[in-house]
């Protein structure tokens, strides 16, 4: 074949003019075919929408390139459709003469026209975030297309194309000048040569194919799945194709995902889908990183360049700030450091290095300083009660080692004190060096022979085979050459010294965040070998997603956790928990720990508790009488009589017991959708098909089920709502009329499980006394909404204006602490004796009634009901605004701070958007929010924060909602 283009040869590439009118004309004459005509973008062509009765691509060539490069863009697509038959692709149309290439004529200048099926979707960068599903489902996709065109060795007529990356640093060489960004041209410039060498010793060797060369995420069409997410289904544009490297495809893919996230390791799941289908060879996998560069720096030349030769185009216009945006995050992190991330992420991690060099630190008499391990991690001792957040953190637990000479963070460690809070972004928090804190004053030795050099607030002394101690902190005298063990400066007492080794050319960060750490590591050897040369070198992280491994294998998988991929939470401090890479997430959904995690109050009184007694309830002690007299206080005035027990379910299981030795009945009246525990007698009331799949149909014939008072979706809506509390009346009358009568009506006093919603009004009132009058008793579970999480009421009944006969209460009566109770009359509880006595081994322990008894206290002296109450109406209010803009959000449901955000697909039909949700809260998650859906349905985000969150924790939550609701999960 000869040469048909030679990019290099022509000054500019200027899309052909065509009007819309002209394009319908040509359409009708040549493909008998009318139809409404939209323009689409492109830097290089003309494309238009062509809408009859299907929809057509028409697509008019730049007049610089050939019939047959076309015909063979055709060829190409039909080839993956042959190979690849799940990919979409578009179908080009034989025009009279049975070609799919047809000529054309503009004005002087001729070129050639294709019309193609329109490949319905959208396209996937339509999608503001790519969650990392869609992101290995777009490398698998790319995969599978390179394995299709493989196959068309010889049959592309060979091209020397602007978007060849083979070209790309020519390209960047020519073009650069275009750039009007400040410092752009040098940027470019030097990102290029850059990897150009880098790329160099791989070039001559890397294997040889034809490409689709433009597969990006605009160039993938995506469809939208249950969940909601667009995912790729279909490749377009094939007007790039060419033989070239066959791992450039993959370049091209993962430089177009830099635009969706400034995190370059959110292109890392692209590569693994890759390699899974289309192994990449280890030279292909050290040329990736720099050609990813290359195409970042040729596509941020060309948007330029394009601009300026042809200023009509807006495609190109609108997309130079996308591609500017690519280009600086391909660069933000040093090349080695990219292809490392790139490299790790398919192949096995490598030992840790480790620097050698004569000690570094120094006391006046001579003597060598190794520093005592200093503990700044998120499970560290001296940071509790929230000492890593106050300023001067760091320093403050060294400052406590009384008689150490220093104190030393160790190398890769995670720091709590890093962490920030309300973030969406994951913090800075791993060191890539060893900071050390002087417990007295100290000299600094050179660890080898070298040249001192300054660096704004660092010194660096250049050593052996390229290797850099870099120090700051420290009051470094030194210039010039220096000999090992020569003084380089001092250290007072008190400061901090941060010590660093590197290979590379530029200062590295002495912070970089978790996802990135491994790969700085390899540049940034493990220095502590200067501190203590005895010192081993340090072993690589713990492995989150082992700890996962052993989780499952010795924790009964059916005790599911939270989250796809979950975090390792090791702490939590007030309405935050934290994770090993010191990540903080709001706590949004915890509502056993009411007061907060790590409550100062809370585990003094615990700890004090513990050190005096702990036993079982048949011994005489002051607390569990103090906590017993404390809880009654909190009822109404014939609920006096206490019971002590260890959790929810234990408290609904003996409620049901005193009604049943109360009445000498067995029969029970419960609201579906509802769930009160996994005993024997508790998973029998309880209806929650989310909870347990088969709860209708495997109800024993003692439960008696009335409808869910579901005012927004259930049978009655709105103002009709009060039949509800007619037809659970009509229930109870037709158990009692048949022989029945119903031993309790048991029911949430305020709807839940099923996602914070309000009963009806006067609907526990209407059937309470229906059940009283058939001599039965009634039961509010106040397990979930109970103890002033309302904010308006401290029980979930009073909103209802009853009084119950027995009250269960559980979760955040310990905040945390196992705790739970029935409070009922003392006729009642005594009439539990014609079962025997009650005991239950850990219920009213001393350590639980203090437990609950400080609950109380902090409830009380911290007002969290009225702190409730405030947040929640802020809380609700932002709510109900991001539910006007966004459609998915059908209601917003609660009171206080229990609050149900309800999603759905459609709010007339109210189809429930089950899997947005789940996907949504993985989204939450990584943005930093802990969220989990409820309902039968799991399409409401249950909001059942600690009450002590704060109206800025209330906007963080509404902002990161909002941010995922608008740009996608």
């Amino acid at each position: 074949m000869t040469q048909h283009f030679d990019f290099f040869e022509e000054a500019a590439l200027p899309a052909p003019e065509i009007t819309l009118t002209q394009a319908a004309e040509y359409v009708r004459a040549t493909y008998g075919i009318d139809g409404d005509v939209t323009e689409l973008g492109s830097q290089q062509d003309a494309n238009f929408l062509i809408d009859a009765d299907a929809r057509y691509v028409l697509k008019v060539s730049n007049a610089a390139f050939t019939r047959e490069d076309l015909a063979a863009q055709d060829l190409a697509a039909a080839q993956v459709a042959r190979l690849e038959p799940d990919i979409q692709v578009p179908v080009a149309i034989p025009g009279p003469d049975g070609s799919t290439v047809q000529p054309v004529a503009l004005g002087d200048q001729s070129t050639y026209v294709r019309l193609v099926t329109f490949v319905a979707g959208d396209v996937l960068s339509d999608s503001s975030y790519l969650a990392p599903e869609i992101v290995a489902a777009l490398g698998d996709l790319a995969a599978r297309t390179s394995r299709a065109l493989a196959g068309l060795a010889g049959q592309v007529p060979p091209r020397s194309l602007q978007w060849d990356l083979r070209n790309a640093a020519e390209v960047v060489t020519r073009l650069a000048d275009f750039v009007a960004v400040p410092g752009g041209p040098d940027a470019v410039l030097a990102a290029a040569r850059t990897a150009a060498k880098a790329l160099a010793p791989y070039a001559g060797t890397l294997p040889l194919q034809v490409i689709h060369g433009d597969l990006t995420d605009d160039n993938v069409i995506a469809a939208v799945d249950a969940d909601g997410r667009r995912r790729p289904v279909g490749v377009i544009d094939f007007g790039d194709l060419a033989e070239s490297w066959s791992i450039a495809e993959l370049a091209v893919t993962c430089t177009s995902l830099l635009h969706h996230s400034p995190d370059p390791s959110t292109m890392l799941p692209a590569i693994v889908a890759y390699n899974r289908i289309r192994p990449i060879s280890d030279d292909e996998l050290a040329a990736l990183g720099p050609l990813v560069v290359l195409r970042a720096a040729a596509l941020a030349v060309s948007g330029q360049q394009q601009t300026q030769v042809d200023r009509d185009n807006q495609y190109a216009t609108e997309n130079l700030a996308r591609e500017w945006a690519i280009f600086e995050r391909a660069t933000s992190v040093p090349l080695e450091i990219l292809t490392e991330l790139i490299r790790a992420s398919v192949r096995p991690h490598r030992e840790r290095r480790t620097a050698q060099g004569a000690a570094l630190l120094w006391t006046a008499e001579d003597q060598p300083v190794v520093p005592t391990p200093l503990d700044l991690s998120t499970t560290s001792i001296d940071l509790h009660d929230g000492l890593f957040l106050v300023e001067g953190a760091e320093a403050a637990p060294a400052l406590k080692r009384d008689g150490s000479v220093a104190v030393a963070v160790p190398y890769l460690q995670p720091r709590l004190t890093r962490t920030r809070l309300n973030s969406f972004e994951a913090p800075a928090s791993i060191g890539l060096g060893v900071e050390v804190f002087a417990g007295q004053d100290l000299e600094l030795r050179a660890p080898w022979a070298g040249v001192v050099e300054r660096h704004d607030d660092a010194v660096a002394l250049k050593g052996p085979d390229g290797v850099t101690l870099w120090l700051s902190g420290a009051n470094v005298s030194a210039v010039g050459a220096v000999e090992t063990g020569e003084i380089l400066g001092r250290l007072a007492t008190h400061a901090s010294l941060r010590v660093q080794v590197s290979d590379l050319d530029t200062r590295p960060p002495f912070f970089v965040p978790a996802s990135l750490a491994d790969a700085w590591a390899e540049s940034c050897p493990d220095p502590t070998g200067l501190l203590d040369p005895a010192a081993a070198h340090t072993p690589p992280a713990a492995d989150r997603e082992a700890l996962l491994e052993r989780r499952d294998n010795a924790f009964a998988t059916v005790q599911e956790h939270y989250f796809r991929e979950p975090p390792q939470i090791e702490r939590g401090w007030q309405n935050h928990l934290f994770d090993t890479e010191g990540r903080s997430y709001l706590d949004m959904v915890n509502n056993v720990s009411i007061l907060g995690h790590g409550h100062p109050r809370l585990a003094a009184a615990v700890e004090r508790q513990w050190r005096l007694l702990n036993t079982n309830s048949r011994f005489h002690y002051r607390a569990v009488v103090e906590f017993s007299e404390r809880l009654a206080a909190l009822l109404p005035g014939p609920l006096d009589t206490v019971f002590l027990v260890n959790s929810g379910t234990e408290a609904v299981d003996l409620a049901l017991r005193l009604a049943w030795a109360n009445t000498g009945r067995r029969d029970i009246v419960a609201v579906r959708e509802a769930y009160h525990g996994w005993s024997g007698a508790t998973d029998a009331v309880s209806t929650s098909v989310a909870d347990n799949p088969n709860a209708l149909g495997s109800r024993p014939s003692w439960v008696h089920t009335v409808a869910a008072p579901n005012a927004y979706r259930g049978q009655y809506r709105g103002p009709d709502a009060y039949r509800y509390g007619e037809d659970a009346v009509a229930s109870v009358n037709e158990l009692t009329e048949a022989g029945h009568p119903p031993a309790a009506f048991l029911s949430e006093s305020f709807y839940g499980n099923a996602g914070g919603m309000a009963l009806p009004d006067g609907y526990l009132q209407t059937v309470y006394d229906a059940v009283r009058r058939a001599g039965g008793l009634c039961i509010a579970d106040e397990v979930q909404v109970g103890y002033g999480r309302l904010g308006n009421h401290f029980w979930g009944f009073e909103q209802q204006g009853v009084v119950p006969d027995i009250v269960t209460v559980a979760k955040a009566m310990g905040n945390g602490h196992p705790l739970g109770a029935v409070i009922t009359t003392a006729a009642i509880a005594a009439g539990y004796r014609s079962q025997g006595y009650f005991f239950s081994s850990a219920g009213g322990s001393p350590v639980s009634c203090v437990a609950g008894t400080v609950v109380l206290d902090v409830l009380r002296d911290e007002q969290l009901q009225g702190n409730a109450r405030l947040v929640g109406n802020h809380l609700r209010t932002r709510l109900l605004e991001l539910a006007d803009r966004h459609p998915i959000i059908g209601a917003v449901h609660g009171m206080g701070l229990y609050v149900g955000v309800e999603l759905v697909r459609d709010r007339s039909t109210l189809e429930p958007a089950s899997a947005e949700t789940a996907a949504i809260c993985e989204r939450m998650r990584e943005l930093g929010v802990i969220m989990q859906p409820t309902s039968d349905r799991l399409c409401v985000l249950k909001i059942k924060p600690p009450l002590g969150i704060t109206i800025a924790d209330a906007d963080f939550f509404a902002d990161a909602l909002d941010r995922v609701l608008t740009e996608g999960w």
